[in-house]
């Protein structure tokens, strides 16, 4: 439970979410996982209209990230991002990160989209599976809102594929008041803190907090986590 607040205004997003899921349930669970986030974005499950990628993507969620990440790429020295998934790269297209850029998404429809709408000899879009496919080689690995929405044996794969990939630098979405982590089914959603059991992260090296104003302040604590990639076990 977070601190200080009551127990609907902590879980109301989370229960909506479960509600979204289990409303399609039959549909997704006869998907493999390229097939759940591709009928994801098809039907718009998350209920989003200024983005289908969800609420934590749009403009007033993102101000604080906006700002700050590419502060946090410099200090990390950075000189290349791979943003996985990058969802439809709406609010990351108005910042200046600074550095080569590779979007990576399962939703082929949208890796074609940002492609058209965004693509650049400094900004790639590639499609690809966090948990199976081979990642390109980058500084850092930008992961935001994703393996919140995977069962633990997805996120270890994922886990796993970014050592592979090279990397220098993990940046991924943790909820540091969250005191103990829970499983899932892939395209259900709860928060994950990192440093629980069965990750045990230690203490990132830089924590970003987002300033989330969802739910009116239930998930204060979201944050975007950096990790050297030789800390994580």
């Amino acid at each position: 439970m977070f601190r200080g607040e009551s127990l609907m205004s902590e879980e109301r997003p989370q229960i909506i979410a479960q509600k979204r899921f289990l409303e399609h349930k039959n549909e997704l669970e006869r998907l493999d996982l390229k097939g759940r986030f591709e009928y994801i974005f098809d039907v718009n499950l998350w209920g989003e209209t200024e983005s289908r990628s969800g609420t934590g993507s749009t403009l007033p969620e993102t101000e604080t990230l906006r700002r700050e990440i590419p502060v946090l790429l410099k200090e990390a020295g950075a000189r290349s991002l791979l943003d996985i998934p990058c969802g439809d790269f709406g609010w990351l297209s108005l910042t200046e990160l600074g550095v080569d850029y590779v979007g990576a998404d399962i939703v082929e429809a949208l890796v074609a989209q940002n492609t058209q709408r965004y693509g650049s000899a400094s900004r790639r879009f590639m499609r690809l599976d966090l948990t199976t496919d081979p990642l390109p080689t980058a500084d850092v690995v930008l992961c935001r809102d994703c393996l919140v929405h995977l069962s633990y044996a997805n996120i270890g794969r994922a886990l796993e594929n970014v050592k592979r990939s090279g990397a220098k630098h993990f940046l991924t979405t943790s909820f540091p008041e969250v005191t103990s982590n829970r499983d899932i089914e892939d395209g259900d959603w709860r928060p994950l803190n990192f440093q629980c059991a069965p990750f045990n992260f230690p203490a990132p090296a830089r924590t970003l907090v987002e300033n989330c104003i969802e739910a009116g302040g239930a998930y204060r604590d979201k944050s975007l986590c950096l990790w050297p990639i030789a800390d994580l076990s």
